[in-house]
């Protein structure tokens, strides 16, 4: 099979496409032929420095194609070793791509367990995009800060694939939803998929516009940014929740302890989702008929220029490749149902 594998950690140009043994399945496992899969930024992260994991390596968490076995059209879910407290993963808990193959690849074996049949509704590439942001997202949202109809959630960094994911889902349960970045564009560009406005922080007095829009503070915020924490703590009303899933703005933040206090504010941390999660998820897309927000789809031969457009944060929504072996005349793969 044709894989994307890394020898060494390093820029994009580190992702060389290959020809490698094909996956042999074990026990409890089935082999997928991938149609699509789809980039994140852990992958960047990984390629860059290896955090431990082994080389060669073929990275990769999202993915959807057709068991060879039966012919069914599934989604991957990419965590493996939850366990069995859906609250927390457990000591054995790891994800597609790091001490596993990934999903930037022609096959993948993966335990039967993790595969669930794909939303119909969907392309092949929108349903790649789905299984670690819109996981991600979801759990965020309602396993952890348990977001409810007429609510008011703030969603920091609109474009990324977490924060998209975040809007359509808040949306389409019926909550306000907000966004805060850098740029305008993408503020605009997320009203079309149901946030109602949004904020610059790059604007001094951006949290005092917040307060002013929502008579006080919102109810929820998914925050993927990590140290902007005292800036979202100032923007909840009382008894407010901020569920956080990543740092991308930075690792520390410091707070005023009394603020959580005296406005009995909850921070949940979070990231990915359990099996249970999953399926709620899909359940979700299903129901109100969700298509995920699609960058661009790139080959698998250009997997490094894929790699490129995500580290540029210039993308709204998610990055895919195909595996599909037609592209368009600017090398871009066609969306196929």
């Amino acid at each position: 099979m044709e894989a994307a594998v890394v020898h060494d950690w390093g820029g994009p140009e580190q992702l060389v496409v290959e020809t490698v043994p094909d996956p042999v399945p074990g026990l409890g496992e089935v082999v997928v032929q991938l149609r699509a899969s789809a980039l994140n930024w852990h992958d960047v992260i990984i390629r860059q420095s290896g955090r431990g994991v082994g080389l060669p390596n073929i990275l990769g968490l999202d993915g959807a194609g057709v068991r060879q076995d039966t012919g069914e059209e599934v989604v991957i879910y990419p965590c493996l070793n939850w366990g069995d407290d859906s609250a927390a993963p457990g000591p054995g808990f790891s994800i597609l791509g790091d001490e596993t193959d990934g999903t930037y690849a022609e096959l993948i074996a993966v335990p039967e367990a993790n595969l669930y049949a794909k939303p119909q509704h969907l392309s092949w590439g929108e349903a790649a995009a789905l299984p670690c942001a819109a996981l991600t997202a979801y759990r965020a949202m309602f396993t952890r800060a348990n977001l409810r109809y007429g609510e008011t959630v703030l969603v920091f960094g609109a474009g990324s694939g977490v924060s998209t994911y975040a809007v359509l889902f808040g949306a389409a349960v019926g909550a306000r939803v907000l966004v805060t970045s850098s740029s305008t564009d993408k503020i605009e560009a997320v009203r079309a998929i149901g946030a109602e406005g949004g904020f610059r922080y790059t604007e001094s007095d951006w949290v005092e516009q917040v307060r002013a829009a929502t008579d006080g503070g919102v109810d929820v915020i998914i925050n993927g940014a990590g140290s902007t924490l005292p800036d979202a703590i100032a923007c909840l009303k009382r008894g407010g929740r901020i569920a956080v899933f990543g740092s991308s703005a930075g690792r520390t933040a410091t707070i005023e302890v009394p603020e959580l206090y005296f406005g009995q504010v909850s921070i949940l941390g979070t990231t990915l989702g359990s099996p249970e999660d999953f399926r709620d998820m899909l359940n979700l897309v299903d129901t109100y008929r969700i298509r995920p927000l699609i960058d661009s789809e790139y080959p698998l031969s250009e997997i490094a220029k894929a790699h490129t457009r995500l580290e540029s944060r210039n993308h709204l929504g998610k990055l895919v490749i195909s595996h599909f072996d037609h592209c368009d005349s600017n090398g871009r793969v066609a969306n196929d149902g």
